[in-house]
């Protein structure tokens, strides 16, 4: 997986969005984390190149190379492409604009894929292809370029040995990280109430450099074996919060919540304070309004999204 996050002056790379309408304000706190921006439409374009199979709302990435007023125009340019030494396809991408009613039909797409393919010199082969191409009208003018599809990762971390009712889903608990850690490069991360390890799983399937630890001994060999079941590795410790020695850049806090975990508010003010004291950054979630208890521990709380899962509420918020 491309872990860094990477940003080019020159490439526009053009992504494609879904997420349902309970996770939108997630989706567009991520958007936001990841590429200092967010759209109001199911594409974003940025000069950041970010994996998108990253992201649980990222369907596909283009990296443009050539583009026109006109599908002729663009199909102009590509007759100058070469394609040595390996094999391609061409791909319609859908944009769900204006367009869709002529273009996007099934038979349109196909056309277009087959003609922009007969003018690539080199050798098309559309079941094992080595190199990806994309073809796309959007905004008014049509784009080529290299194609990445989103590889639905969080899904299959789903399958784990062990699981909590009360654990945030995978596709929330990857969208956090991303949250928390947009670019993973020299970042130290910490999630110091790890329990069964959703977090840590699918931070540590993106290479991201994080340890985890938690109070209760009964779980952490559940959380290990979560970790290894998706051939990871991963320190996990059993250390409540307020004992943790170590600095790190970034620490991801689900705040205990159900019937086993009652805190009181003084104990959330505890675990809060201590985190502030170890990480510079941090990322909490909490099914409750905590806004007060975060600024009178000194935290700035820095952006916010909700998330919902029919009358149940989660809040992830972004704190410096």
């Amino acid at each position: 997986m491309e872990l860094e996050s990477q940003h080019t002056k020159s490439t526009i790379y053009i992504y494609t969005y879904a997420c349902y309408e309970d996770e939108r304000s997630l989706c567009a706190l991520e958007m936001r984390s990841l590429f200092g921006m967010e759209s109001q439409t199911n594409i974003l374009e940025s000069h950041m190149k970010i994996d998108p199979s990253r992201s649980p709302f990222i369907k596909e990435r283009l990296a443009v190379i050539y583009e026109g007023k006109s599908l002729q125009k663009l199909i102009e340019q590509v007759a100058a492409l070469q394609v040595t030494g390996e094999t391609f396809k061409v791909y319609y991408i859908k944009s769900g604009g204006p367009s869709k009613n002529v273009e996007e039909g099934f038979e349109n797409r196909r056309t277009i894929e087959k003609e922009i393919g007969l003018h690539i010199n080199g050798v098309a082969d559309i079941h094992h292809p080595k190199r990806l191409f994309g073809v796309m009208n959007i905004n008014g003018r049509w784009v080529f370029g290299d194609y990445v599809k989103s590889e639905s990762v969080w899904f299959r971390h789903q399958r784990k040995p062990h699981n909590y009712s009360t654990a945030l889903n995978t596709r929330v608990a990857r969208a956090v990280v991303n949250i928390a850690i947009p670019d993973p490069s020299g970042i130290k991360a910490i999630d110091p109430c790890c329990g069964i390890g959703t977090v840590l799983v699918e931070a540590l399937s993106m290479g991201i450099d994080i340890v985890g630890s938690d109070r209760n001994r009964l779980i952490l060999g559940g959380t290990r074996e979560n970790i290894a079941h998706f051939g990871l590795s991963g320190e996990v410790k059993l250390t409540d919060i307020r004992d943790i020695k170590n600095q790190y850049d970034v620490a991801i806090i689900d705040l205990p919540y159900n019937l086993c975990s009652v805190i009181t508010p003084k104990e959330q003010a505890e675990m809060l304070q201590s985190a502030r004291r170890f990480a510079r950054k941090v990322v909490v979630i909490s099914v409750e309004p905590i806004d007060e208890i975060l600024i009178n521990v000194g935290f700035c709380i820095i952006d916010r999204a909700v998330v919902k899962k029919g009358s149940f509420t989660r809040e992830v918020i972004i704190c410096k």
